[in-house]
């Protein structure tokens, strides 16, 4: 038995009108698709546009110029050995293939600025580049600087060069990670859309109150009540 339907039917009527706008949160009423799809696409082109961290690492890098390395990196197999040797040549390298992998000598800031030149083509979403540098797809270009560089973080500290291995992991994520996660993602300043992000942040708490609401004037209507 209802306890007091007034109270029950206020509840119902907002889980009604709170599913109600749940359901044209789910129609393709933008471009990028529903609402969901259009803010998370906007919440990453926003984190894109605060996560530009090449230039600064790359002047970091010049500290670490004709500083030679010699690493032996293991790989998943023959193709990507192929593939990830392409990379240290153009980095300067001498690379020679191994039965599981391949083995690198060359100069770790000429690599590493390679590194941060095709990471920053990437960032910057202009992979076409990426493909004809190397000859297949930007995409495993970049994942395969991802392996490489951490092999190379753990083949630096066995040397104790942990400093070289500090910087290589810095590069890994914050340019080679960065630019693989927000490729094709047009970067954005939280500033141009700043009335949307507020507006997303207000709705997304009264919505969260609206259903908390809803169930809790339903369920003292019903007659159940929380006590202490």
């Amino acid at each position: 038995m209802i306890a007091n339907k007034k109270l029950f039917f206020k509840g119902f009527l907002l889980l009604a009108a709170f599913l109600v706008v749940l359901f044209a949160m789910f129609m393709p009423l933008f471009n990028e698709g529903n609402a969901l799809n259009y803010m998370d696409n906007l919440y990453n082109s926003i984190s894109k546009g605060s996560a530009y961290y090449i230039p600064g690492l790359q002047e970091e890098n010049k500290a670490y110029r004709n500083t030679p390395v010699q690493a032996t990196l293991a790989l998943a197999g023959k193709r990507q050995a192929e593939e990830t040797a392409l990379l240290f040549e153009k980095s300067g390298a001498t690379v020679t293939q191994t039965d599981t992998g391949i083995a690198v000598n060359g100069d770790l800031g000429a690599i590493l600025a390679n590194c941060l030149a095709d990471s920053d083509i990437m960032f910057h979403n202009q992979g076409a580049q990426l493909r004809e540098k190397y000859g297949y797809g930007e995409r495993q270009a970049l994942f395969n600087w991802w392996t490489a560089l951490n092999k190379m973080d753990m083949a630096l500290k066995k040397q104790e060069m942990f400093k070289e291995a500090k910087f290589a992991g810095d590069v890994n994520q914050r340019a080679v990670e960065c630019a693989y996660n927000f490729y094709e993602i047009t970067p954005q300043k939280i500033t141009d859309k700043i009335g949307i992000v507020i507006f997303s942040l207000v709705f997304y708490v009264i919505y969260t109150l609206w259903f908390g609401f809803s169930i809790m004037f339903m369920f003292e209507g019903w007659g159940m009540r929380l006590e202490h």
